[in-house]
């Protein structure tokens, strides 16, 4: 029997529920409805004093989240689409990321992202928001693409101690499937080889790891082995793992979903060529959705992002440098 990746979500939070009387679950639609994706279905039913709805305001419910956190909850708020998170974003970023650093209590809020586009969301329910909360310090930006890492990494979050920004990818729900939930899991800030290689290293995260997979199996057919860097979390960054890969192939192409301009690509890049720029054969490139709001139509949508195709070419690209 196989499980989504949206199942180990849910899975994750069930067991976070029955493990400790101090979590809970808040956001739009999560009780009886099950939430906007059914992340949340049967959780009320289960736990109906502990998965409770709120009201249509973004802020609120992470005002309502950090108060509760800096009683001795652990929440876990929903957000119905990455892209309202912005509405909460003060109380994200200046209440919960700083609390700690100002008062040394702790305030462990986990706020889930459904992160990225699916065809016809649009440019409204379709952003990547990691680069945006990386930014700030205080925060931990997990960015999970496995169904392994979907569940292990949201038990991660709900017990560190930290505001964690949990970057679920919609076009992984469905899309993603295994055989069994994990029983031993590495560290959430630790990166992972998701394929070994020697000719070029593509350091990436979330839904790209598998538009990156796909292309290094393509490139494969010509003789070229593609190393793959899965981030698993883009802060903190494992720069150790990404360095490491880039010393054994000598050329690093940096990929994401995420707007082009600044951004965890761009992080990347800056940091092989300050630390590593001895192990480099050619000028590191990086591969981003295009400056453009997110179109709705699927055709535009698909051009929008990268793809393997577009990850393929920028390899090639990169290995004839």
């Amino acid at each position: 029997m196989s499980i989504t990746y949206l199942e180990a979500i849910r899975e994750a939070q069930s067991k976070a529920l029955a493990d400790d009387p101090n979590v809970f679950i808040y956001g739009q639609d999560i009780g009886a409805f099950g939430g906007a994706f059914k992340a949340t279905k049967g959780l009320y039913e289960k736990f109906p004093d502990r998965v409770r709805d709120a009201p249509i305001s973004e802020d609120a419910m992470i005002g309502a989240a950090v108060g509760a956190a800096i009683e001795g909850m652990r929440p876990i708020i929903e957000m119905q689409f990455a892209d309202f998170s912005s509405v909460a974003f003060n109380q994200i970023v200046n209440q919960a990321a700083t609390h700690y650093w100002r008062t040394g209590i702790p305030c462990p809020i986990t706020v889930r992202l459904p992160s990225g586009g699916t065809p016809g969301s649009g440019p409204f329910h379709s952003q990547c928001m990691e680069t945006i909360y990386a930014h700030y310090p205080g925060t931990v930006v997990m960015t999970p693409a496995t169904v392994e890492d979907a569940y292990s990494m949201l038990l991660d979050a709900v017990a560190i101690d930290d505001p964690v920004l949990f970057c679920e990818h919609k076009f992984l729900y469905y899309h993603l499937k295994a055989d069994a939930l994990p029983k031993r899991a590495l560290p959430p800030g630790r990166a992972r080889i998701a394929r070994s290689g020697r000719h070029a290293t593509v350091v990436t995260y979330s839904a790209m790891v598998h538009e990156a997979l796909r292309a290094a199996e393509s490139l494969q057919a010509d003789g070229y082995e593609i190393e793959v860097v899965d981030l698993r979390c883009v802060k903190p960054l494992d720069m150790d793992t990404v360095l490491g890969s880039v010393a054994r192939t000598g050329r690093v192409l940096a990929l994401g979903e995420a707007f082009p301009w600044g951004g965890v690509t761009a992080e990347v890049i800056s940091r092989v060529a300050s630390e590593g720029f001895h192990l480099l054969d050619a000028a590191p490139a990086r591969l981003n959705a295009r400056d453009t709001p997110i179109p709705y139509h699927p055709d535009l949508w698909r051009f929008h992002r990268p793809t393997a195709s577009s990850v393929e070419s920028a390899i090639r690209n990169l290995i004839r440098d």
